[in-house]
C-alpha cells in the first residue's frame, strides 16, 4: 500500500508540473501583443543580419554621382578573363594584323572536334564540303550566298582572318561568340583548311591510303546529281518574260540590299545601284591590272555570275558570291531593274 509520505511526494510533482505549464502558457500569451508594435521583435541572435550596407541601386550620397553600385577601378579584369594572347583570343598580333597560322596544335582531335561544331554551326550555309551549297543557301530563302572556301582568296587567306570572321562575324554573317568557345573556334579553321586541301588531292596520292576511290566516285557522282536536282527544283514551271518588277522582287528575295543601295548613299559593302547604269569608273580585273569600267549590260550580267571578273575602285576588296545558278530571264530582270534606278 501506498504511505503518506509517497502520496505528498506525487501532489507535489503535480503541483509543480501545472505550475510550468500555467507559466509557459501564460509567457506565449503574453508574447502575443494583439496589436501592431513599432517595437522590434526580439532578436537573440543577430547573425550579421543588420549591417551598415546598401541594397543594389540604393542611393549613397557618400559618392558623388550617388551610386551605392561601384565602377569597378579602370583597368580591372576579372580572374581568368585577362585574354592577353591576342593571337589566341582574337587572330590578330600585335599591330592588329592577321596572324597566318593556326596558334594551337594541329591534333587529329583538334581535327575531329572541328568537323563535328563545323557540321552543327557552318554546314547548313558552307555546305558539308565548305562549297557554299549548304541547305540554306539551296532554298529560296532570301539569303545572301555563302562564299566557298575553295576558292584562291580563301585558300591563301591567313587563318586569323577565318578566326575573326567566326568571332567578330562578316558582312551578312553574324558573330558566332556566344555559341563557339575559343578553342572550337580555331577546330573549325583547322577543319576548314582540311576541306581546303581535300578538294585538291590528286588519285595517286588517295591511292597512298587505305581509302575506296570508287566508292568515292560514287558519291561525289551522286551529290553532284542531288545538287543538280535542286537546281532544276528551283526553275519555274513556267518560263516568264523578264521585267522590272521580277528583277525587284528578286532583289527582295536574295537579299541584295544587305550590300547595295537604291538611293546613292556611299560607303556601303557594294556600290549603291542608283545612277549606276551607264556610267564609268577605274576599277581592276581578275588578274589585278588597272582597268575602266562601262557599266553598261554586259558588265552588269557578268557582275552578277563572275563578280570577280571586274571590280570597281574601293570595293576591290569586297567578295560577293556568284550568282551563276541563276536563269537567264532572272539575270536580264535583274539588269532591267538596275537600268531603271539610273533613268529615275
Amino acid at each position: 500500500m501506498t504511505n503518506k509520505n509517497e502520496i505528498t511526494s506525487l501532489m507535489t510533482a503535480k503541483n509543480i508540473l501545472k505550475m510550468a505549464c500555467l507559466s509557459g502558457a501564460a509567457l506565449v500569451f503574453a508574447s502575443c501583443r494583439g496589436q501592431i508594435s513599432e517595437k522590434p521583435p526580439v532578436h537573440p541572435n543577430m547573425n550579421m543580419d543588420q549591417q551598415p550596407r546598401m541594397e543594389a541601386q540604393e542611393v549613397n550620397k557618400f559618392f558623388e554621382d550617388k551610386r551605392s553600385m561601384r565602377q569597378p577601378v579602370e583597368g580591372t579584369i576579372a580572374r581568368g578573363l585577362l585574354k592577353s594572347d591576342v593571337a589566341y583570343y582574337e587572330g590578330t598580333d600585335a599591330n592588329g594584323e592577321w596572324i597566318a597560322d593556326i596558334p594551337v596544335e594541329v591534333t587529329k582531335e583538334l581535327l575531329y572536334r572541328g568537323q563535328e561544331r563545323y557540321d552543327v554551326y557552318c554546314s547548313v550555309c558552307h555546305g558539308g564540303t565548305g562549297a557554299g551549297d549548304g541547305i540554306i543557301m539551296t532554298g529560296n530563302y532570301g539569303y545572301v550566298p555563302a562564299p566557298t572556301y575553295h576558292q584562291d582568296r580563301l585558300r591563301e587567306a591567313p587563318d586569323g582572318e577565318i578566326y575573326s570572321a567566326i568571332y567578330n562575324g562578316v558582312r551578312t554573317m553574324p558573330s558566332y561568340a556566344t555559341q563557339i568557345k575559343v578553342e572550337d573556334r580555331w577546330a573549325i579553321v583547322a577543319y576548314i583548311r582540311a576541306l581546303q586541301a581535300s578538294q585538291n588531292v590528286s588519285e595517286d596520292e588517295i591511292n597512298d591510303y587505305d581509302v575506296d576511290v570508287n566508292e568515292l566516285q560514287n558519291e561525289y557522282k551522286a551529290e553532284q546529281e542531288r545538287l543538280a536536282a535542286l537546281a532544276e527544283a528551283r526553275k519555274p514551271e513556267k518560263e516568264t518574260e523578264a521585267s522590272v518588277q521580277m528583277g525587284e522582287q528578286l532583289v527582295g528575295q536574295y537579299a541584295c540590299g544587305t550590300c547595295h543601295n537604291e538611293d546613292g548613299a556611299e560607303g556601303g559593302i557594294g556600290p549603291t545601284w542608283k545612277g549606276l547604269f551607264g556610267s564609268t569608273a577605274q576599277g581592276i580585273d581578275a588578274e589585278g591590272n588597272t582597268i575602266s569600267i562601262t557599266k553598261d549590260e554586259t558588265y552588269i550580267r557578268e557582275s552578277i555570275v563572275a563578280p570577280g571578273a571586274k571590280k570597281t575602285q574601293g570595293y576591290e576588296q569586297g567578295v560577293m558570291a556568284p550568282y551563276d545558278y541563276l536563269s537567264d530571264t532572272e539575270i536580264e530582270s535583274l539588269v532591267l531593274y538596275i537600268k531603271s534606278l539610273s533613268d529615275n
